[in-house]
């Protein structure tokens, strides 16, 4: 085995530590002060050649933002000239329209995005990693912790194939697993029983959404070529997106409202 595999096998095995999306946040927050300490105390060629990255680093982010800033214009209006005979000293001035324009089109289609994809539900609970996972502990003395079952809803594809059980780590259960749900047609007021095709995301965490998890408030997408949905340019459309509106753990089923 090469050198270094051993932890991505271990990755694979295993996963990550629970906590390894909080210690990267954390150390990215102090690797600012650990980048100013440095900057202090470096000299010669090498305060040269780390003041030169720095400084293409904030071009970078001033040009970013600059980009995505909001700034004023003026430009000349064809329907703004007097309707009426005007005096010959007003003859050389023509109408200016003072607006709010947007330097870069990156905003204008994030914002269409977001107006675009509006759920009904914009705000959902938290949900703790605790009421999520269970500890299992396993061992021949039950001493080790590391394996986790999940108590939630999940969704598992047609392939999924289960490691063996020694070395699978977030567990499954088949008795929670579901692959239809209750989706409800905003426009047409009808409810249909469709089949998932996969989760799109959890808000609670991008590890559920990896897993399957299903909580008030995921984008699942679901098989809707029985509906006969067709697009503008006339193909069928057999996968739409909807957001799941109840507790699936509580009451057996999966109800959502299509996102249309």
């Amino acid at each position: 085995m090469a050198q270094g595999d051993h932890i991505e096998l271990h990755r694979k095995r295993h996963g990550r530590r629970l906590d390894h999306a909080e210690k990267a946040r954390k150390k990215e927050a102090r690797g600012v002060h650990t980048r100013a300490k440095f900057a202090q105390k470096v000299k010669g060629l090498r305060a040269k050649l780390h003041n030169k990255k720095r400084y293409a680093e904030k071009a970078t982010m001033q040009k970013t933002i600059k980009e995505h800033s909001e700034r004023d214009t003026k430009h000349k209006d064809a329907n703004a000239g007097p309707k009426d005979a005007v005096p010959a000293y007003l003859l050389d001035r023509e109408g200016m329209s003072h607006a709010k324009v947007l330097s870069n089109t990156i905003k204008q289609k994030r914002k269409e995005k977001a107006g675009r994809w509006t759920v009904p539900i914009p705000k959902v609970r938290p949900v703790g990693e605790d009421e999520v996972f269970k500890v299992l502990r396993s061992g021949q003395r039950r001493k080790k912790a590391w394996k986790r079952m999940i108590t939630k809803v999940t969704y598992v594809g047609d392939t999924f194939t289960r490691k063996p059980p020694k070395y699978e780590r977030f567990i499954r259960p088949s008795g929670m697993r579901m692959k239809k749900a209750h989706v409800t047609h905003p426009e047409l007021q009808t409810t249909f029983c469709l089949d998932m095709i996969g989760v799109k995301k959890n808000p609670q965490s991008p590890l559920y959404t990896s897993l399957g998890v299903i909580t008030k408030g995921t984008i699942i997408e679901v098989n809707v070529s029985e509906l006969g949905l067709v697009t503008p340019a006339g193909k069928v459309v057999w996968g739409k997106y909807a957001q799941v509106t109840n507790n699936p753990e509580n009451d057996g089923c999966i109800n959502a409202v299509l996102l249309v």
